[in-house]
């Protein structure tokens, strides 16, 4: 096996680790009004409080085996931009670049789902007397997964684009179907897909909607490199 081989490999298995990640932090419903606590801030938590009724061990487990699947998912956008040798190097550096600097963010952004759920649960758990300062915590947390959140959101959009016009208007390792392939489009995909699902598929897999786009993406980038 090549190192483009198997750094397409290790990039599927972060995908499906990181996925693993999400459905373990975000994979939960509940219903709100049998928290009472809650009802004074359900527009404050907006959908949050599924987090009330998840063991902390599990989101736990979730947020630190996202982060440590990052480096896998890095080098899969190593093994993309060999696949895209013969483009323009400055389109190629600057792909990479978007990509390698959203998934750094993404592992901040995967990781503080843990802390958000932890004050979601304190919040339930103090008296009422006491949750003025859960929410001013969990405020401020949230100012800080929104400010992140849109620059990894522009970047993946931007490097998205990048990857697909290359493809399409260059000689690349890729055949010219794959500029069809890129996260943003498995998103809108697997978004599409999750309204004619059965509730069995796509309730395991809430949340993990990015990462099972970057699973059909890896798998379609090593499938197509595999004899490069």
């Amino acid at each position: 096996m090549n190192t483009i081989q198997i750094t397409g490999l290790l990039a599927i298995l972060g995908a499906i680790l990181y996925a693993i990640g999400d459905t373990f932090l975000l994979a939960n419903k509940v219903d709100i009004n049998n928290y009472p606590k809650l009802i004074p801030f359900k527009k404050l938590l907006s959908d949050s409080e599924k987090f009330v009724s998840i063991p902390s061990e599990k989101m736990m487990w979730g947020a630190l085996i996202g982060v440590f699947a990052t480096p896998l998912v890095l080098a899969g956008f190593w093994h993309v931009y060999q696949g895209l040798s013969g483009a323009n190097e400055v389109l190629r550096a600057i792909t990479l670049l978007l990509f390698g600097i959203a998934s750094v963010i993404g592992a901040f952004v995967h990781g503080s789902f843990f802390y958000a759920g932890e004050y979601v649960k304190a919040l339930n758990a103090v008296s009422e007397d006491s949750q003025n300062v859960i929410v001013e915590l969990f405020t401020r947390h949230r100012k800080v997964l929104i400010i992140t959140y849109a620059p990894l959101l522009i970047m993946i959009i931007i490097a998205s684009g990048l990857f697909s016009v290359t493809v399409a208007t260059s000689q690349t390792l890729f055949p010219t179907w794959m500029a069809a392939i890129n996260p943003v489009t498995m998103t809108i995909v697997w978004l599409l897909l999750k309204r004619i699902l059965p509730t069995f598929i796509t309730d395991p897999l809430e949340g993990a909607g990015f990462n099972v786009a970057y699973f059909v993406f890896f798998v379609c980038t090593t499938i197509t490199l595999w004899s490069a």
